[in-house]
């Protein structure tokens, strides 16, 4: 009987110390709509992995690819362009359907074929070598790409193509038998997937209740709920922290650290961020067509300059558009970008700039730093003679053709130069369609041997020749690579993983544990 009790009560202890633990983050930026499908932000990608899976998983514990069994449990090349993929069986959505065959071929045609225009768009920049997905029986598919695929796995683990469920999507309008755009609008404010938290309560640009999903197939979330509110200005955010309102923090700017250092009750984590904060220049604006000119507003900018005075030194400022995750795509003896002032002035006065004003969109608060760097970077354009102003401002203008320069962001959305540059500057991708930069057929002839050989070495000579191009032609500026901490309760063990994307919120099991456990 002593046994007993004994076991009872380590299983009470367990219960309320692991199982039954609630949580609240206080974010930067929320989201306006949850669809795995349609989003490429920064702010979404933290919400998805929670609630979604994917066919192929990975281990995010190591930034190398690892590739494991997720909703598929295995996977083969039954063609050169022909995949097939065995589904795990036994699977739930959060709404209580099985998931079978319909559903993945489903979620995967509506990126490969979609008319959906925000599907058509990441279809576009990263799933355009991908015709079709197939029924072969209710746990088997198999998908059909145009051309021999060299990034099966990694394209087959991108949250774009995280699974839903048919009936439940096309159920939302109120037509069961057919999706329409308005579905996507309603899945987006009820998303349901097959990941260990449910989604139960989203405000747009406000707020995320997670609950734990009894019915997953894998490991159990260790957390009863969790509670995602968006607090946008640091301060409240350090001040929630420190109150008790929130338990763990997002986008700790490093001169902020030392109110949470200070306090005995607080830790942060943080490491230079998989993405870079960039400077985007509109190609095609009357005033900035010759490229002598954005050529002199990139070298007058002192990146160095900038990561010691708003990182102290913590960002990575790259010689060019690569990442240590691209593994041996990894590429940093190319020099695409540099500071040289009086290369600058000399551009300049060759191309004839008279002294007009070239403006510089930035929102006030959606990048660390952002509204900083632009100010710091007006001081330096002036430095060179360029009169430079900084409009503020929560509206997207990167699609505007009166948009002459602002900041954005280059994510890795996976671990190759393709997931990075490639899919902001790919022939056709975002940059091009959104009419600020241009390609032609020599660019996209050496796009292609980029993307598809299956040679290492050949891949990288494309690469080091389409920085050529940007460097003669420029479009973009990779600023740094951000330096990005979390804070949190000093009993909270919760870190970013190497294996993720940027930002992402990762709560399941064995990503999160409390000291008094």
């Amino acid at each position: 009987m002593k046994r007993l009790l004994a076991a009872t009560a380590l299983a009470t202890l367990f219960a309320s110390t692991s199982f039954a633990q609630e949580i609240t983050v206080g974010a930067s930026n929320m989201a306006s709509y949850l669809d795995p499908g349609r989003d490429h932000s920064n702010v979404g990608s933290q919400f998805y992995y929670n609630a979604f899976d994917t066919l192929i998983a990975r281990n995010h514990d190591k930034a190398e690819a690892e590739w494991l069994p997720g909703l598929a449990v295995s996977w083969e090349l039954v063609e050169p362009t022909v995949m097939e993929l065995k589904l795990r069986q036994g699977v739930k959505f959060h709404n209580g359907e099985a998931m079978t065959a319909d559903d993945v071929v489903f979620s995967l045609n509506r990126m490969y074929q979609a008319t959906f225009v925000p599907y058509q768009v990441r279809a576009r920049d990263r799933l355009g070598n991908f015709k079709e997905a197939v029924k072969v029986d209710d746990y088997t598919v198999r998908i059909h790409a145009e051309r021999e695929e060299p990034l099966w796995e990694t394209l087959l683990n991108l949250q774009q193509v995280m699974i839903i469920p048919e009936e439940y999507t096309k159920a939302l309008a109120g037509d069961p038998n057919v999706a329409e755009d308005d579905d996507y609008e309603a899945f987006s404010l009820k998303p349901v997937g097959t990941g260990p938290y449910a989604i139960t309560g989203f405000t747009p640009g406000e707020q995320i209740v997670y609950e734990r999903f009894d019915d997953f197939w894998g490991e159990k979330a260790p957390l009863e709920r969790v509670t995602v509110k968006r607090m946008s200005e640091m301060a409240s955010r350090i001040t929630a922290l420190k109150t008790g309102e929130a338990d763990i923090i997002t986008n700790v700017a490093p001169d902020q650290l030392s109110l949470i250092e200070g306090d005995p009750n607080l830790e942060a984590v943080g490491a230079p961020t998989a993405l870079f904060h960039v400077m985007i220049m509109n190609v095609n604006h009357p005033k900035l067509k010759d490229p002598r000119i954005r050529q002199a507003l990139s070298l007058a900018i002192d990146r160095d300059a900038l990561n010691e005075a708003l990182w102290l030194g913590k960002a990575v400022v790259p010689s060019t558009h690569t990442l240590e995750e691209f593994g041996e795509l990894y590429m940093p003896e190319l020099e695409t970008f540099e500071y040289d002032p009086e290369r600058a002035r000399a551009l300049l006065q060759e191309a004839g700039y008279d002294g007009f004003e070239i403006t510089y969109d930035t929102d006030a608060v959606y990048y660390t730093n952002g509204l900083l760097a632009a100010q710091a970077i007006m001081e330096m354009w002036a430095e060179v003679g360029v009169k430079g102003k900084v409009q503020v401002g929560e509206k997207w203008t990167g699609n505007s053709p009166d948009m002459m320069t602002r900041n954005w962001s280059n994510p890795m959305y996976f671990s190759d130069p393709f997931g990075s540059f490639g899919v902001m500057w790919a022939p056709d991708g975002p940059s091009e369609s959104e009419g600020r930069f241009n390609t032609d057929e020599e660019y996209a002839e050496i796009w292609k041997r980029f993307r598809f050989s299956k040679d290492v070495a050949a891949r990288k000579a494309a690469y080091a020749e389409l920085m050529d191009r940007i460097k003669a032609d420029p479009p973009v500026l990779p600023l740094y690579r951000p330096y990005e901490s979390w804070a949190m309760r000093k009993d909270v063990n919760w870190a970013p993983k190497p294996g993720h994307i940027p930002y992402v919120l990762d709560f399941r099991a064995g990503s999160i544990s409390f000291a008094s456990n």
